[in-house]
């Protein structure tokens, strides 16, 4: 199975950036990921913290479809429980249209607790509420008039304008953290999965019964998982050194760990250390070279087996350039090495010089019998030239 790759952007950006700027710089790069021909980028939605500033996902891809030509874009994700379904199934349907067909929805409880918090949420609904909302989208998507009540949400005849661009739908991913929801709804409703925390403790531990989940709950619904589906998000930044590359990452990286410990208490670099040797040795992501990028992957695949899509979480550890570098580094020298695109190269190098030597035999040979011929041809010529034209020759 061809690998596909792409960024996931949260975003992460430090406190001291200006906020206006730093959306622009997002969008800019999008067209840097265009251009290098990533095939996905992911936006998520969080609407507190101050680091993840894009809140709503939907309005950031409309604008970078605009300056894009070929990469596909996801919401990654609708926080489904902070809206009424109505409205997501139609911004979905006409990013769709806006897109011809370069969208994918990705849906998901909420992660953030302080989102949850200022819209009066209970944290401890928020996945059957994900659920209520995804079912009832997903009947939207297929034409259905839905009128149904519950306690956060009252539709009645409701039902979309369009129908989707893409037959029959977007594509639809759940994400999945740690807890086994996100398998149950994939197995359940025959989705995607987009697993967000793929290389953290936690979320690397469950990856293989997580999708052992949703491939039992989707056989017992009679289907399979499809693995090129299947999405798993860890956070590189690579040079063409370790040094360098944690040089780029330093300060960055120490300003992002002192944010997510407060987001996730376990996420703490004891008094001391070094936040970059923490960070590789807890295997979070790759800093590093390319090499490093790809011993990290093939860990993900010793621990989940074939996946279909490799998304970089893009943090804002670093400048611009370092970080468009890193890009490029990945596009060139990682995606070969999962994609098989050097596979027949390789193998046509190979077969070159493993017969270099008989190939060189008949390539003196052919020189040899070329200049024995030329010296025949003119002896001959000489020979039966008049006297005169046969010493003109000489």
């Amino acid at each position: 199975m061809k690998m596909r790759h792409g960024i996931f952007l949260a975003p992460f950006h430090t406190m001291e950036e200006n906020p206006t700027a730093t959306i622009h710089r997002d969008l800019e790069l999008m067209e840097h990921l265009d251009r290098l021909g990533y095939h996905e980028a992911w936006v998520g939605e969080h609407h507190s913290g101050g680091f993840e500033t894009i809140s709503s996902p939907e309005l950031f891809i409309a604008a970078a479809a605009e300056r894009t030509r070929h990469i596909r874009f996801g919401t990654g994700v609708v926080s489904l429980p902070y809206h009424n379904p109505l409205m997501v199934a139609g911004r979905i349907i006409q990013l769709d249209h806006q897109t011809r067909g370069r969208i994918m929805f990705g849906a998901g409880p909420g992660l953030l607790s302080s989102d949850a918090w200022m819209l009066d949420i209970d944290p401890r609904v928020q996945r059957d509420r994900m659920e209520q909302a995804l079912r009832v989208i997903l009947r939207l998507f297929r034409g259905d008039v839905v009128t149904e009540k519950t306690d956060w949400y009252s539709l009645r005849d409701a039902r979309t304008q369009l129908a989707p661009y893409q037959d029959p739908m977007p594509e639809v991913v759940v994400a999945s953290a740690v807890t086994p929801s996100g398998g149950r709804l994939a197995g359940t409703l025959d989705l995607g999965m987009l697993c967000v925390a793929a290389a953290e403790g936690p979320g690397f531990d469950v990856l293989r019964s997580n999708w052992d989940t949703a491939c039992e709950i989707a056989a017992e619904n009679g289907r399979a998982m499809d693995p090129r589906r299947l999405r798993l998000v860890a956070p590189f930044h690579i040079a063409e050194t370790r040094e360098q590359a944690a040089h780029d990452v330093r300060f960055g990286l120490e300003q992002y760990i002192r944010y997510m410990s407060s987001i996730q208490p376990g996420f703490r670099v004891p008094a001391g250390a070094d936040p970059i040797a923490w960070w590789t040795e807890r295997h979070h992501g790759a800093i590093g070279t390319p090499d490093d990028a790809i011993s990290v992957i093939k860990r993900l695949q010793e621990k989940q087996g074939e996946f279909g899509v490799m998304l970089n979480s893009i943090f804002q550890w670093t400048d611009s350039a370092p970080l468009r570098r890193s890009l490029e580094l990945y596009q060139r020298y990682v995606w070969p090495h999962f994609d098989r695109g050097n596979t027949r190269r390789q193998a046509s190098y190979d077969w070159v010089i493993a017969s270099t030597a008989e190939m060189s035999e008949l390539r003196n040979d052919a020189v040899r019998l070329m200049y024995e011929k030329h010296a025949r041809e003119r002896a001959a010529a000489r020979a039966t030239a008049p006297p005169d034209e046969a010493d003109a020759g000489r």
